[in-house]
């Protein structure tokens, strides 16, 4: 049984994700949260990560520890893409299975599914199809975790629940230029040209549609997960809305108070043409999400302001 004393440890607690799983659950009153920086406890060892657990004692694992990247950094590291996430996740899965824990939150990504899948993407369309070639190493690795999580329901009873959500943006993102997802990426651009007066450079054509979360919103599918047990193994967290990445340029544009022209790389890949989550399975449960786009970005580009001396950049 759930309650606010139960002990919750937060892999990836520093994280975009982690961080505010962290901060709605201290709103909600839950004091007895366990978190450990890349520092004290390094995922990828097996050992490290079975005497944490045994010295720890937590009761809930949610899993938000991950080494993520857009395309660029994809393509260039395949290997640690792969090799490094499902480390972490088989560590923290296999260990919390041993240590008797009997509930997981396992979170993903929407690049789990096919290419070509029908849209918008629906639960039952993971592997029926090949991967966005752009970041099949990462997806990879998070189909693994969707399914190691799967099997452990299937054979030991437990909750262990998978949350795939689509593009995650807000507070703690990673906004460096080389390793970042497109909403963060661009939002430092438009930022960088208004205060330098000149005009954006933007990737491929505009002409791809994308759902984007407000990573709140995001936390508090999670604290769903936790207050609740979930029939199924996996789930769709979205907003089930999407945009032309043309249309977000112009939203960020408009947030940020440029005024200059946007140039559009065409020579440049756009990835996949449409990515849309149904999120119709969480809405049968009753959670939707809350935040409207342009709200989130605002309250993205607030914080950006505010942390501009110490943002995120994730170096590869």
């Amino acid at each position: 049984m759930i309650d606010k004393k139960t002990k919750i440890y937060i892999a990836g607690h520093r994280g975009m994700v982690g961080s505010a799983v962290w901060r709605a659950l201290e709103e909600k009153g839950y004091k007895n949260l366990l978190g450990k920086t890349s520092s004290e406890l390094d995922l990828r060892n097996q050992q490290a990560v079975i005497n944490f657990y045994a010295s720890e004692k937590p009761e809930v694992v949610i899993d938000a520890a991950a080494k993520v990247g857009g395309i660029l950094a994809n393509n260039d590291y395949p290997y640690q893409f792969l090799m490094e996430n499902m480390q972490i996740q088989n560590n923290l899965i296999d260990g919390a299975l041993n240590a008797g824990i009997e509930k997981f939150i396992f979170l993903g990504s929407s690049c789990i599914y096919p290419k070509f899948a029908p849209q918008p993407l629906k639960e039952e369309y993971l592997l029926t199809g090949s991967l966005e070639p752009t970041n099949e190493w990462y997806a990879l690795a998070k189909i693994t975790g969707v399914k190691t999580c799967q099997a452990i329901r299937k054979q030991f009873n437990k909750d262990y629940v998978s949350l795939m959500p689509t593009n995650l943006y807000g507070y703690f993102d990673n906004f460096d230029l080389e390793t970042s997802h497109v909403l963060p990426a661009m939002l430092r651009k438009f930022h960088e040209a208004k205060e330098n007066t000149t005009a954006v450079k933007l990737w491929g054509s505009g002409t791809p549609m994308r759902e984007f979360l407000f990573v709140d919103d995001m936390a508090e599918a999670v604290v769903y997960a936790l207050e609740n047990k979930l029939p199924e193994y996996l789930y769709n967290v979205g907003s089930g809305k999407d945009i032309t990445i043309k249309e977000l340029a112009e939203t960020i544009q408009q947030v940020t108070g440029h005024n200059g022209e946007i140039i559009w790389d065409t020579d440049k890949p756009d990835g996949t043409p449409r990515k849309l989550m149904d999120v119709s399975k969480m809405a049968t449960l009753d959670w939707e999400y809350s935040t409207e786009l342009k709200e989130g970005i605002e309250k993205t580009y607030s914080w950006f302001l505010e942390n501009i001396e110490n943002i995120k950049e994730v170096k590869m």
